[in-house]
């Protein structure tokens, strides 16, 4: 792929992002928090979620038609060997309080295997994509995960958990542990654009549990394009619907994992 040169399907994917994203910055303008809904225990959403996915799920279904769908609001919930996984606003808790990050997140798989993603980020006109074995993009520019080899030289992001406390005392001592060796944490608010930060190296690592496909399987394949690296918490491959991921630059997923095997495994 030349630098900025995208597919038909890849093309059609930005677009859709692009789109559902330009609705969510309108809404945002004159967006009302009695129009939240409450899902469950700390799980918001609102009208601007369903519609954006309505609206994605749509002009998917018209991109790719043979393709079912994984898709967080429950749309159209259909699936087949290809699949899009759509999460139609990543970060609706920031979305709903005017807090900069949220992001449109689509991918198209075939069975567990991501083959192109699209991660937009609304606040910050930020369209980041990737097809596989064609490397990762910004905006038309490659991106590569950082170089930095050490946890001490490193930022680390995070998502807390909002619901499932279950394994937190795990959690707060693995926060622990970088909070005293490395730059910091971070809790940007949407995995999705946590992933495509790694990928384009704002941070060096990433890890969160609790989180469903649609938050991690367009990023997961922008990191891996990017030269980054993908685990589960035991340092094997389910982590598309394991429900928890690690995600590094690959020069910290030792460490990293260790980390969390000590703690979590």
């Amino acid at each position: 792929m030349m630098q900025g040169e995208t597919s038909v399907l890849l093309q059609g994917m930005i677009n859709t992002a692009r789109k559902a994203g330009a609705f969510i910055r309108k809404e945002r303008e004159t967006f009302s928090y009695q129009k939240v809904e409450i899902k469950g225990l700390n799980d918001l959403v609102s009208y601007v979620d369903k519609q954006s996915e309505k609206m994605i799920v749509e002009d998917l279904a018209l991109l790719y038609p043979e393709a079912g769908f994984i898709v967080e609001e429950n749309t159209l919930s259909e699936r087949k060997t290809y699949n899009w996984i759509v999460d139609p606003l990543d970060g609706t808790t920031n979305f709903i309080h005017g807090i900069h990050c949220y992001a449109v997140s689509i991918a198209l798989a075939h069975k567990n295997d991501i083959l192109a993603a699209v991660v937009y980020e609304v606040s910050g006109d930020e369209c980041f994509y990737a097809e596989k074995g064609k490397g990762a993009f910004l905006n038309g520019d490659k991106i590569h995960v950082s170089a930095r080899k050490n946890l001490s030289d490193s930022l680390i992001a995070t998502g807390f958990p909002i619901y499932n406390f279950t394994r937190i005392e795990a959690y707060l001592k693995c926060l622990e542990h970088l909070m005293r060796n490395t730059h910091g944490i971070r809790r940007i608010g949407a995995a999705a654009a946590d992933l495509c930060f790694l990928a384009c190296g704002r941070v060096d690592a990433f890890f969160e549990y609790n989180l469903s496909p649609w938050d991690v399987a367009a990023g997961a394949l922008i990191v891996q394009e990017a030269g980054g690296k993908i685990n589960d918490f035991s340092n094997g491959e389910n982590w598309l619907f394991g429900k928890e991921l690690i995600a590094s630059n690959g020069y910290l997923h030792d460490e990293m994992a260790l980390l969390i095997k000590q703690h979590f495994v």
